[in-house]
């Protein structure tokens, strides 16, 4: 299953705090050797201030309670730098802990700074500090106190730059928070500003685009309405052409979507193109699971991506783990995913067939016969499908599907009006560029 993890493709894109969620994942999969994710993990911490989660890491590595000098000398370093950023940050963080003080803010930023330096002696310097107090609260990994600083400077910032990458930042946070609301919130914020900011080149313009949906995939398998946002992220023109041309992997996420959310069916036909379009860039069980039972109508080959999308799904960091109440904890969509897989096998199935073996249609859902049985039973049921099963020669009896002769008359009817209506427009437009 390691083949399938798409992990060194996705970390990349993600702020390399938001990778060490994906590395548990994989440590507690046992998808590589231990030694291996938490070599990888304390690569990570060099690049950031959690030096004595470093530590810790280290000394469970290699079994000892010493750790080198370089890491002890960094702490040092960490906390003298957090110290005299605090300070500097100091006289802002004290008005902003003021409620009273607060107040007296507007939405107008240069009003703000005027009314900061002429009454409090506040000025651009202290809330460029505040925004590297915020960034280096969150290297160390405090990451409720950089949201607030973060949230903060954003409200007094006049540097659209500085005031995306706190953006950025205050998103990172509230997801390693598992904060999915207000997470959602900064996406959609976020997302707006990149789709109107002018960029350098459109290519920077892309790949902050390819970053967001990486930075997505966290709040769109968490958040209540996760797995219809991210359908309408990804699959808006613009978003799908940066997947196609720089990250396919993600087709991955998408065809997940589409899979489990009944109500985006209306997409998934031109879903299915770009899956068939896309199988010389990328390619795992389940977009050939979508490619057998919609492009190639091969049933035993989507019986053999059954199994094999299975441990893809469980071993998958986005996947195989949904988040409830604050917690990682193992509540796989494995189950909602077979069922309307084999929905699809079986709808699919049918309007091929009249007559259904209930053994042939067993094995191709990948059921024994009395399951298969009972599911398409309750299927017929629950549903307005138009099929009976024939105990007697077990079989599934498809009902013939008539069209109804006034219903058709009122189409071609309908039809007809509009046909003259556009015709007695043109006739019309005409007469008036002669005239």
């Amino acid at each position: 299953m390691a083949d399938y993890d798409l992990t060194p493709r996705i970390a990349p894109n993600l702020d390399r705090h938001l990778v060490f969620p994906l590395l548990e994942f994989l440590q507690e999969r046992q998808l590589y050797p231990d030694e291996q994710i938490l070599k990888s993990k304390i690569e990570l911490l060099n690049k950031t201030n959690m030096v004595d989660y470093a530590m810790d890491i280290h000394k469970s590595l290699y079994h000892t309670e010493d750790v080198p000098q370089d890491m002890v000398e960094r702490r040092v370093e960490v906390v003298a730098k957090l110290k005299a950023l605090e300070d500097a940050a100091a006289p802002l963080v004290t008005f902003l802990q003021n409620p009273a003080a607060v107040q007296e803010l507007r939405a107008d930023k240069q009003y703000n700074l005027h009314m900061l330096n002429e009454r409090y002696q506040i000025g651009t310097e202290q809330i460029d500090a505040l925004y590297q107090y915020a960034k280096f609260q969150f290297e160390c990994g405090n990451y409720s106190g950089a949201a607030d600083y973060l949230y903060q400077y954003r409200a007094l910032c006049t540097n659209s730059e500085k005031s995306l990458s706190a953006l950025w930042g205050k998103l990172a946070a509230e997801i390693l928070m598992q904060n999915w609301d207000t997470a959602q919130e900064e996406l959609t914020r976020l997302r707006e500003i990149i789709d109107s900011k002018n960029f350098s080149s459109p290519m920077n313009q892309v790949q902050s685009r390819i970053w967001l949906m990486h930075w997505s995939l966290f709040i769109s398998f968490n958040h209540d309405q996760g797995r219809t946002q991210i359908i309408d992220l990804f699959f808006s023109d613009k978003y799908l052409n940066a997947i196609q041309t720089n990250a396919p992997h993600l087709l991955r996420y998408l065809a997940t979507a589409f899979i489990v959310n009944k109500r985006k069916r209306n997409q998934f036909k031109d879903f299915i193109k770009v899956i068939h379009k896309e199988q010389h860039s990328y390619q795992d069980p389940i977009t050939e699971f979508l490619a057998c039972v919609f492009v190639n109508y091969d049933f035993d080959g989507a019986q053999k991506k059954m199994k094999e999308w299975e441990e893809v799904i469980l071993n998958d960091p986005f996947l195989g783990k949904r988040v409830e109440e604050g917690n990682f904890s193992t509540v796989p969509m494995r189950d909602e995913f077979l069922e309307n897989a084999r929905l699809f096998i079986f709808e699919t199935y049918c309007r091929i067939h009249q007559r259904i073996s209930l053994g042939v249609l067993a094995v191709k859902l990948n059921l024994n016969y009395e399951e298969a049985e009972r599911w398409i039973l309750n299927l017929i049921r629950n549903s307005k499908l138009d099929a009976r099963i024939d105990t007697k020669e077990g079989t599934v009896v498809m009902e013939p599907n008539q069209p109804n002769v006034y219903e058709q008359l009122i189409d071609h009817t309908k039809v007809l009006q509009v046909r003259t209506h556009k015709l007695a427009t043109q006739i019309l437009e005409h007469a008036q560029a002669a005239v």
